[in-house]
């Protein structure tokens, strides 16, 4: 053993990396007066104690789960994707447009149009940076980032110009067809004596979530194209070598990118707004980028990844809202743990790495 066990880059460096993130998130709300016990215990209540709470941090999780997937299969090709949140935002358009021109009879047929829609927009919104990267060698980097900002033009000018209904002042398109509205958790789990997840927009689109979870893990690691992905990833000359076009693989894998976060927005425009409005990805496209880093690319960590954002976003609204905490201070914790989780990993990784090795020494 020249390294660490799997098991323990897996779990054990997250874990830790989350620990320690919470400590330094203690630290900080001790300085300003409060009580970090109570204020985790607001949290924890908030977000995971009753229905509706849940209900949030799983709709929360569902956004999160997509543009994380996103982010870890650009990363597995050692791409970085930064434009999930432009990729979102023009996936919301192909959501409206399927949903507001097609008869859809019902909202399960619905959701597999929307879905190809979404999917068909964010993909082709990640073609334009993807191809300049395999023919120009433009670094992905800096073009997602220009589309980000080209994507909320274009939405802007889209919503205002075409599809706001006449009269309205709200820059946002008329409601969808009730023959769209997904289900929402309260619909499907709650009975005429008990009723579970009251209000909460976590909707069917949770489960389209984990099935995409379940097909890009198939497609890394049990296709030939997903091989392809991996060696391109691990060594672009290799790659090479062995007969894999740089271009395909650079293009295609924009592509599966772009397709995962334009998805995202099943969630926020057909699941909980039922129309698109401004700023339909709610900065879930950025925060991708620590869900991957933290899940590790894979998509079993990105899913638990998106749980544990999807916690920090609720239980962070629960805490602004009941005690003097602004809600700029939930967004240092969460800042803290991308930090440990993604800049910092190697602080936690090397002397876990030391231990392991000293105990096989000690084993041999």
């Amino acid at each position: 053993m020249d390294k660490m066990p799997a098991w323990a880059d897996a779990v054990l460096v997250p874990l830790i990396s989350v620990l320690l993130a919470a400590v330094i998130s203690a630290l900080v709300i001790l300085a300003i007066g409060e009580n970090p016990i109570t204020a985790f215990q607001l949290m924890v209540d908030g977000a995971l104690m009753k229905s509706s709470g849940w209900g949030y941090t799983l709709y929360y999780a569902t956004n999160f789960t997509f543009t994380g997937l996103a982010v870890a299969v650009a990363f597995q090709a050692k791409m970085f994707n930064i434009g999930g949140e432009g990729q979102a935002l023009i996936g919301g358009l192909g959501v409206a447009l399927a949903c507001l021109y097609v008869p859809w009879p019902h909202w399960s047929i619905a959701l597999i149009g929307a879905t190809a829609s979404s999917a068909i927009f964010g993909a082709a919104w990640a073609f334009i940076p993807g191809y300049l990267q395999a023919k120009r060698g433009s670094h992905v980097v800096i073009t997602t980032i220009m589309f980000n900002f080209i994507a909320s033009a274009v939405l802007n000018y889209v919503l205002v110009n075409v599809l706001k209904p006449k009269g309205a002042m709200e820059p946002a398109s008329a409601t969808f067809p009730e023959t769209t509205f997904l289900p929402t958790f309260q619909d499907m789990f709650s009975t005429s004596e008990t009723v579970l997840f009251r209000g909460s927009p976590a909707n069917v689109s949770f489960f389209v979530a984990i099935l995409a979870c379940v097909l890009v893990w198939l497609l890394i690691w049990r296709t030939r194209l997903g091989y392809e992905i991996r060696a391109f990833g691990n060594s672009e000359t290799a790659a090479k070598y062995a007969g894999i076009s740089p271009v395909k693989i650079t293009v295609i894998t924009m592509l599966i990118s772009g397709g995962l976060a334009g998805m995202m927005a099943l969630n926020t425009t057909m699941g909980e707004a039922e129309r698109l409005v401004l700023n339909a990805a709610e900065g879930a496209g950025f925060l991708g980028i620590a869900v991957a880093l933290m899940g590790r690319s894979h998509p079993v960590g990105v899913f638990l990844a998106a749980l544990l954002f999807g916690f920090l976003y609720q239980g962070g609204a629960e805490l602004a809202f009941w005690t003097s905490i602004p809600r700029e201070l939930v967004t240092v914790i969460q800042a803290l743990v991308i930090l440990f989780t993604g800049a910092l990993d190697n602080m936690i990784r090397m002397p876990l790495e030391k231990i392991f090795l000293s105990f096989r020494k000690g084993d041999a």
